[in-house]
């Protein structure tokens, strides 16, 4: 039988001359009673016999089913847990990479960091969630229980847990933000904040508007992903910063290169610009601003030069940040979207420049011309399929959990026929079925038609069978 109980203290063998058990070098030092012998398990001392005993069944039978775990295993605190093992073996993107460690070190740390991993109990789940909501909004704290999820997910998969805190106690529920449904612009909004941003910028509304593109994906668009000959623009690239400020070329968002159709107009706008404003050649590093530190690496971010449609005055890149304060804010502002809040005074050398300040409006940003290409598609009646494709989603059903309300009709035939069906005793047979005549409008032959006119008069009584299935009789014609 594996595992047994050993006496630290007593010799195993009792002596012949004395029937008795002698004392051991290592008598009344230490715990006195070790288990052993478990496979894959690390022995164990205890102070009495019974504890022994009891720990050596459990971990006996969790050894066999394969679902043992080392409770010592769990004593390393969430922290140190984090910073050893769970953030070293993370691969993301620079982008994805600087706003999560944020996040984690701002608020995981500060709020469990102390705590021991198999000390995450119910009482102290609902602690951190009730702290964390006096701290973030209720998206931003969803987000970050997405964090704590993943690094226990994690502890489990080293088998220092048994299972994940979160999904074990039933009674934390993980913080949700408040539903808002998709805004879009109006075509009088749209036209408005374009005339307001310089001349240059003004693309920029034409490609979020009309490719649906995300605001990294506009800056870094080049003129030969401009394809007049089939009418497509190919996405393959977006223009990403790190936290330190350094700019690099990226794929787009979940690794997803897509081709957009291109419209008449927007083709007309696209060349009108590239004449007004000429591309400028942009060599940044892929993937990482990061130096490589060894050959793989350096493939993987060698740096490519590409001819950027969108720039600045001066012929560079075009800084998000920036661009967001000094052009898009104030274009809002001047139509009304913003109001400004305050003041600010930055110093370049011995000059101190002012800049407004205005109110937060994220349902404002460029991702609106974004939500607005969803909502004109689906009001044109465009699949949802193919919309999902344009936007670079991975599954329809993003598309239709982001922009359902936008859909021509949505809940007004449900709405009329239940309408129509409390209208009068009288209850309507389905607009699609024979006896509503839907096929009345068609040219058919008399035999065709004598037997829709049948069909129409025929009452029908369904009966289940004993193996489950529907038995269909005709009572009446």
């Amino acid at each position: 039988m594996a595992g047994y109980i050993e006496d630290r203290w007593l010799k195993k063998r009792p002596n012949k001359e004395t029937g008795k058990r002698e004392r051991t070098a290592l008598y009344g030092t230490g715990k006195r009673y070790r288990v052993k012998g478990i496979p894959g398990v690390q022995d164990r001392s205890f102070t009495t016999s019974e504890d022994a005993k009891k720990w050596l069944a459990t971990a006996t039978t969790d050894s066999r089913r394969g679902e043992f775990i080392d409770p010592r295993d769990g004593a390393i605190s969430v922290g140190d847990y984090i910073v050893e093992h769970w953030w070293p073996g993370r691969t993301d993107e620079p982008s994805t990479a600087g706003p999560m460690a944020s996040r984690i070190n701002n608020h995981i740390i500060p709020l469990l960091g102390d705590v021991a991993l198999r000390d995450i109990d119910a009482s102290t789940l609902r602690t951190f969630k009730a702290t964390l909501l006096t701290r973030v909004e209720d998206s931003t704290a969803e987000v970050i229980w997405g964090h704590l999820s993943s690094v226990l997910n994690s502890a489990v998969d080293d088998q220092r847990l048994l299972r994940n805190p979160l999904k074990v106690h039933k009674s934390v529920k993980a913080p949700r933000a408040k539903e808002k449904k998709t805004k879009a612009w109006a075509r009088t909004t749209v036209d408005a904040v374009r005339e307001h941003l310089q001349e240059r910028y003004r693309f920029a509304v034409d490609l979020g508007l009309g490719l649906g593109l995300r605001q990294g994906e506009a800056f870094g668009l080049a003129e030969e992903d401009f394809d007049f000959t089939n009418m497509v623009v190919r996405i393959r690239r977006q223009l990403r910063w790190d936290t330190k400020g350094r700019p690099y070329f990226c794929l787009p968002k979940g690794g997803k290169t897509r081709e957009v159709p291109l419209s008449p107009n927007l083709a007309a706008r696209a060349r009108a610009h590239f004449r007004r404003f000429p591309s400028a050649a942009c060599t940044l590093p892929w993937r990482n601003p990061e130096p490589p530190a060894n050959a793989l690496e350096e493939r993987q971010r060698r740096p490519i030069t590409v001819q950027l449609v969108l720039t600045t005055s001066h012929g560079n890149r075009i800084y998000y940040k920036t661009w967001n304060e000094r052009s898009w804010r104030p274009a809002l502002a001047a139509v009304g979207l913003l109001t400004v809040i305050g003041e600010k005074v930055q110093r370049y050398g011995g000059r101190a420049r002012r800049y407004p300040v205005y109110a937060s409006s994220r349902s404002d940003m460029f991702h609106v011309l974004r939500h607005t290409y969803a909502g004109v598609q689906l009001e044109a009646g465009e699949s949802v399929v193919s919309l999902a494709a344009w936007l670079g989603h991975s599954s329809p059903k993003i598309t239709l959990d982001h922009y359902a309300h936008f859909m021509p009709g949505a809940g007004r035939r449900g709405l009329a026929a239940m309408d129509s069906w409390l209208a009068g005793d009288q209850h309507k047979a389905p607009e699609k079925s024979l006896a509503a005549g839907w096929a009345s409008g068609l040219v058919l032959k008399p035999q065709l038609r004598g037997m829709i006119t049948m069909a129409a008069t025929m009452k029908v009584k369904y009966k289940e069978t004993a193996r489950g299935g529907l038995a269909v009789n005709i009572i009446e014609c």
